[in-house]
């Protein structure tokens, strides 16, 4: 028997609903609004569910890691946003080299550890 999956959206939460929702836009994430306390992210056939909720143990707990194509042009996209003065709380960690490929880290307004990599070909 067959099981093809057709995607994988894992679920976030937010401080504050809104700046997060602000700060995907921001991203490039498109919004559909899906009720007043949940909305889906997409870009590029990827997406990810925001909901109004805040429970700190989880959301400090929480990171996701999105492959790029190319973390060098995706750092300097994300650095020209200017995101951390806009938003509170916002981090940039520069890119590292791992032994596995690159990568770099974006805190969300809420604290969420977001990873942008790019393995080696």
């Amino acid at each position: 028997m067959e099981r093809n999956a057709i995607s994988i959206r894992p679920f976030i939460g937010a401080k504050d609903f809104n700046l997060s929702r602000n700060f995907y836009n921001d991203l490039g994430f498109q919004e559909i609004i899906l009720n007043a306390n949940m909305s889906l992210f997409q870009k590029d056939g990827l997406g990810f569910y925001l909901q109004d909720a805040f429970v700190k143990d989880w959301i400090d707990n929480t990171m996701v890691f999105l492959e790029v194509e190319n973390v060098g042009r995706y750092w300097d996209m994300l650095l020209s946003l200017n995101l951390s003065s806009k938003y509170t709380g916002v981090k940039l960690i520069p890119i590292r080299v791992e032994h596995w490929g690159r990568e770099f880290f974006l805190h969300d307004p809420s604290g969420i550890l977001w990873h942008f990599g790019e393995f080696k070909k």
